[in-house]
């Protein structure tokens, strides 16, 4: 199609869908005449919405592309307060379905131009008059752009029933606002070339429907001809994941408890090292907590470069099958040559009040520290002391072992 639009002309119509929904922030969503679902993918990462809908006649069109509009892998590892529920149905924007009233926002972009003059008026009948959204969009070709189309003759598209000029544009839904209650303003994307744009307008015309102020159309959601229809098929629906889930919020809240747990010990310990014997046993006290804090604002940058070059040394270590009731003990060769060993054997006591001054995220998903204390005794993986007061994890004690000295055995025979 010439002229050549920068960017593509359906990128600048969904981008006008996207800069309305970035401004007046709705909840509710459906596109209708949906197809392969490009829009709705879009506008997903938007998270101000909380039901995105799409609609389409063709569901196969629909089935195709349905699956890219589930959650992808870091919406599960780091899920937000954000709700997102998706659905995607089977049907004619000509019939009637209850699942789609009451919406913030309907999208109707290069679709009445596809329907009949008589399904128009169903359509505005359905939209307008019973799904009776905060808010329309509905964008269709300006047939007054076509002669700047080199060797375009009749319609854009082989299954346009119709092309309104701007006139007949704004005479249909100067109607619909006036039998259904909405006003409208008139815009478009696709700009003629210059020079022209107030000659022709622009490529795709688009109308914004606003509900009118002062008129109780939400009595009308509830009222005698709110039948329960149910004229759509459901062909997809997905819930995202989120931290008003309690169980999502929960299994949130104990891994960055058990992180937060084993950052702790780890910079504890690194604050000890040389100060006390092997025999010592590592507690964060009340009274510690204070101290913690401050080694952890002194090792933050030493723990990570000792956490890579340790890294660099551990490699494959080998685990030491020892006797029913011992400690287990892992050795392993450092960049040095020399042999180290961990063992298993003591615990490190980490205080809550600990882990909610250090971490802000626990605090926040926990709510209070009551809160933290009542949601990790009900969580197998996390032991407690006996109070309930603290945290309890392995303490790992290295050991520095002489080189392993290398001897080469030659065969023996008979």
């Amino acid at each position: 199609m010439d002229p050549i639009f920068s960017p593509s002309l359906h990128r600048q119509r969904h981008q006008f869908v996207i800069d309305f929904v970035r401004r007046n922030k709705p909840r509710k969503v459906v596109d209708l005449g949906c197809s392969e679902c490009s829009l709705l993918k879009k506008l997903k990462f938007h998270r101000e919405v909380e039901l995105l809908v799409g609609v389409d006649i063709n569901g196969a069109k629909v089935k195709k592309k349905m699956h890219g509009l589930g959650p992808i892998s870091t919406d599960y590892l780091q899920p937000t307060y954000d709700q997102l529920r998706v659905e995607l149905y089977q049907g004619s924007v000509t019939q009637k379905d209850v699942r789609l009233r009451g919406f913030d926002l309907v999208t109707s972009i290069e679709l009445i131009e596809h329907l009949t003059l008589a399904d128009v008026e169903c359509f505005s009948e359905v939209v307008f008059g019973y799904m009776i959204p905060v808010a329309v969009i509905v964008s269709t070709p300006n047939s007054e752009f076509n002669p700047l189309f080199t060797g375009l003759t009749g319609f854009r598209h082989s299954d346009h029933k119709f092309e309104w000029t701007r006139a007949e544009f704004q005479s249909w839904a100067l109607k619909v606002c006036l039998e259904y209650g909405y006003e409208v303003e008139f815009t478009g994307v696709g700009q003629a070339p210059p020079g022209q744009q107030e000659s022709v307008g622009f490529c795709s015309q688009i109308g914004v429907f606003h509900r009118r102020a002062g008129r109780d159309h939400c009595n009308m959601l509830f009222g005698d001809d709110a039948d329960d229809v149910f004229s759509y098929t459901l062909l997809y629906s997905i819930n995202y994941p989120s931290l008003r889930d309690n169980n999502i919020l929960r299994r949130v809240l104990v891994s960055e408890v058990l992180y937060w747990t084993e950052k702790l010990k780890r910079r504890w310990m690194e604050e000890k090292t040389g100060e006390r014997d092997d025999a010592y046993t590592l507690c964060l006290t009340e009274g510690g907590v204070e101290e913690c804090l401050r080694a952890l604002e002194r090792h933050v940058d030493m723990e990570e470069k000792q956490t890579a070059a340790c890294g660099a040394e551990v490699k494959h270590p080998v685990v030491s099958e020892d006797q029913e009731g011992e400690d287990e003990e892992v050795f392993w060769t450092n960049g040095k040559g020399q042999q180290e060993s961990k063992k298993l054997h003591r615990c490190v006591c980490v205080p809550l009040a600990a882990l909610w001054s250090c971490c802000p995220k626990v605090s926040a998903l926990s709510g209070s520290l009551s809160n933290l204390r009542h949601i990790l005794m009900e969580d197998p993986e996390v032991k407690l002391s006996q109070d309930r007061s603290a945290v309890l994890v392995q303490e790992e004690v290295v050991q520095i072992l002489p080189p392993v000295e290398k001897k080469c055995f030659k065969e023996s025979r008979p």
